[in-house]
């Protein structure tokens, strides 16, 4: 039940995109197994350090939404939604979204030349990683640090890849602000996590001067737009990858001395399962293609709610196994749940979608 050639083409992938695809999923086939993510969520950085090397080097994936100006390659959204759904396939701890995506897309919404020049091309090469702070306690509805003559205070919460970042993007409600980690009054550190492949962490500020970059008014909205996109994206690669998987477990577990996937009932909960995710699919592609904040809001609650009834369905025809930690499933389980919670709860975009709809 993997999407073929002719799937992908009804999305209008490229013959470019698909070969950087199978670029992207032959890398982390040899370098990013179920293993090497394991080993790679108790590292210091919350990530492989050489497979993130080996993605930056050898495909560019850091550098696909920079400009070429700025040493990039001047690739778009459809671009990044492909490694972001071969990344989630594997659920590969890394940089990605953290900082080539929003970190990067802060910086072009910006129109800030040279915050852009001095930060993109490093962050391009993947020799630096950029940290976007930004939500309060509550949640990506406000904003965790304050701004007052460009001296910033508070905590932003669910920072990804804050604490090991060396360069810290701060978003408040009145612009956007570039800080030293390693200056006096930063304070940071990792907070445990439901999901243990995706690394999050506070990050504190206490009358830390701030060099202010010029962003738009609403900079904060166009960054929720992008992160929404490629969160959708990483969440259908992982739900097709999960479903895959239990497609094959099926095949080979017996019981009653048959192979349970010939069982007519648990075949209606396979395809339930296929319906999901090829929907879910098309709601994250069409989110991509419009860049529009309503299709992504759409794209975010109907990919998190499908991704995780795909992992409920998983692990209850997986059976007791799912749930040990040997087994891959409860680590999608995990980071189905988890993911829903990132730049917010599907039920914090309802409201909007129902009063855009006229509801």
């Amino acid at each position: 039940m993997s999407v073929g050639t002719a799937e992908r083409a009804s999305f209008g992938e490229t013959e470019e995109q698909a070969a950087l695809r199978a670029s992207v999923r032959d890398l982390l086939t040899k370098h990013s197994d179920s293993a090497a993510v394991r080993r790679a969520t108790t590292t210091d950085t919350g990530y492989d350090a050489d497979v993130w090397s080996k993605l930056c080097e050898q495909i560019g994936v850091a550098a696909l939404a920079v400009p070429e100006e700025y040493d990039g390659v001047g690739a778009g959204i459809a671009e990044l939604h492909v490694v972001q759904e071969e990344l989630g396939r594997r659920l590969t701890p890394s940089p990605m979204l953290g900082s080539a995506v929003l970190g990067t897309f802060a910086l072009l919404s910006s129109d800030d030349a040279d915050a852009c020049a001095r930060l993109l091309p490093s962050a391009a090469a993947g020799t630096s990683t950029l940290a976007v702070c930004w939500a309060d306690a509550h949640g990506w509805t406000g904003f965790g640090v304050e701004s007052s003559a460009d001296t910033l205070t508070g905590t932003a919460h669910f920072v990804l890849g804050g604490d090991v970042a060396d360069v810290l993007l701060v978003l408040t409600h009145d612009g956007l602000y570039e800080v030293d980690p390693t200056a006096e009054g930063v304070t940071r550190r990792r907070v445990p996590s439901m999901d243990p492949t995706r690394a999050l962490s506070e990050v504190s500020f206490a009358s830390v001067p701030g060099t202010r970059i010029a962003a738009p008014a609403d900079l904060a909205d166009r960054l929720r737009t992008h992160a929404l996109v490629a969160l959708s994206a990483e969440q259908v690669g992982a739900a097709a990858a999960l479903l895959e998987q239990t497609v094959d477990y099926t095949k080979s577990r017996k019981q009653f001395g048959r192979v349970i996937g010939s069982f007519q009932a648990l075949k209606h909960r396979m395809a339930d399962m296929y319906a999901l995710v090829e929907t879910a699919r098309s709601m994250s592609y069409a989110a991509a293609q419009s860049g529009s904040a309503e299709d992504a809001a759409i794209a975010k609650v109907y990919c998190s709610e499908a991704f995780e009834q795909v992992a409920a369905e998983a692990v209850q025809l997986h059976g007791g196994i799912a749930i040990t930690w040997e087994h891959d499933a409860q680590l999608y389980f995990k980071r189905a749940h988890g993911s829903a919670q990132l730049f917010g709860a599907p039920s914090t975009y309802l409201p909007e979608l129902a009063a855009a709809a006229g509801l």
